[in-house]
């Protein structure tokens, strides 16, 4: 599939874009939950992320469809017609899901456990009361993900950096890294341990499943599917706190 000429600077903005969107959308709730009265509002920010989440999602997903409008490009054509092969490619992902899922833990819990001495001093700073409504409006945030994360890493940024860079290697490790850099903003809690764990726990399964996407992009429908499952699981997970 060939890649698009675009303006140079535009894959490297958009590979910035979703951590500085989850930012400026915890800013934004901060704001209001001043104009509240809110005695700390940017520590009770940290609650809301997957508002953050869910805005950031929404602006990624209008943001790609105008950038591959720009390219005279659908939004879904950077996944590569492949029903030919769709028994064979459901047989590596449920390969791939076995891997996925220790990745998914493990690393969390670790980092946990010798940045914080405990799991749940981490959990807890991630995961704090909510009201029952907006626990209800965060399952919005693993149904809009599928559209937005994998795509602008690896559908929109990851090609077009490797056609400027000219190499192909370089282009997955970065769009990888800022995949797993993002949740250091998701929520952003100026805590030296909290953001070396957010970004410490994503690294093994941001770079797997880069590198899944590099050499069979045709997977995009199922790591895209996946993806949402085990972000509707974390919601679920918060609700059931």
């Amino acid at each position: 599939m060939n890649t698009p000429t675009t303006k140079p600077l535009v894959p490297w903005l958009i590979l910035f874009s979703r951590t500085a969107l989850f930012a400026v959308f915890q800013v934004v709730i901060a704001g209001f939950l001043a104009m509240a009265g809110s005695p700390a509002p940017w520590e009770t920010s940290a609650a809301w992320w997957m508002f953050s989440a869910l805005f950031t999602n929404m602006v990624s997903i209008m943001l790609l469809a105008w950038l591959f409008g720009r390219e005279n490009r659908r939004y879904f054509d950077f996944i590569p017609a492949s029903r030919q092969t769709i028994w064979k490619d459901l047989g590596l992902v449920l390969f791939l899901m076995v891997v996925l899922m220790p990745l998914v833990t493990f690393p969390s819990q670790w980092l946990a456990k010798w940045l914080f001495g405990s799991e749940e001093i981490a959990f807890a700073l991630m995961f704090r009361p909510l009201p029952l409504w907006a626990g209800m409006v965060s399952l919005l945030f693993p149904l809009t993900i599928a559209f937005a994360e994998l795509p602008t890493y690896f559908g929109y940024v990851m090609p077009r950096l490797e056609k400027q860079l000219g190499n192909d290697w370089l282009a997955w490790a970065l769009a990888s890294f800022f995949l797993a850099l993002q949740h250091i903003a998701l929520p952003l809690i100026f805590d030296w341990r909290f953001i070396t764990w957010r970004l410490g726990m994503f690294i093994p399964l941001a770079f797997l499943m880069g590198l899944s996407l590099k050499l069979r992009p045709r997977l995009f429908p199922f790591l895209m599917a996946i993806h949402a499952m085990l972000d509707l699981a974390t919601v679920v997970m918060f609700l059931m706190v």
